[in-house]
């Protein structure tokens, strides 16, 4: 199952266009990842909005979330960020990884799905934002 048919997601128009635009310069230097494809493919089908416009309650870039395992699994803060500021041990989640892609304009109570590098499924179930650069009036960061 493609990340990107999981459900509707929501995403601001600038977040498409940074996000993009990351893509199309890996794509130039050589430095495209297998995943860089799945990525295309999500922000490709999710509805775009101005980021004055997005819920409150949707994953943007640079939010940061309480995630658990939807089988009832510990929970933990994560932050979904460019490559540049990625830091997994932080939390810092890129938006180029399968986590990354997967949590990207979803909403809190929803599960994101995706299939590691290793080719194993993951879920976590979106439980709350913690904060949200476009629900503090930050538009954008």
């Amino acid at each position: 199952m493609s990340p990107a048919a999981d459900f509707n997601r929501t995403i601001t128009d600038l977040d498409h266009v940074r996000i993009f635009n990351l893509l199309r310069r890996q794509a130039a230097a050589g430095a495209a990842s297998d995943h860089a494809s799945v990525l295309a493919e999500v922000i490709d089908a999710a509805d775009q909005v101005r980021p004055q416009e997005i819920a409150g309650d949707v994953v943007t870039m640079y939010s940061k979330l309480r995630v658990a395992d939807p089988a009832g699994g510990d929970e933990r803060s994560v932050t979904l960020v460019y490559p540049p500021d990625a830091d997994a041990a932080q939390g810092m989640i890129s938006v180029l990884s399968p986590l990354g892609t997967a949590l990207l304009g979803v909403r809190v109570g929803e599960v994101a799905h995706w299939q590691g590098a290793d080719g194993k499924p993951g879920a976590l179930t979106v439980l709350a934002i913690e904060f949200q650069p476009e629900a503090s009036g930050d538009y954008t960061a």
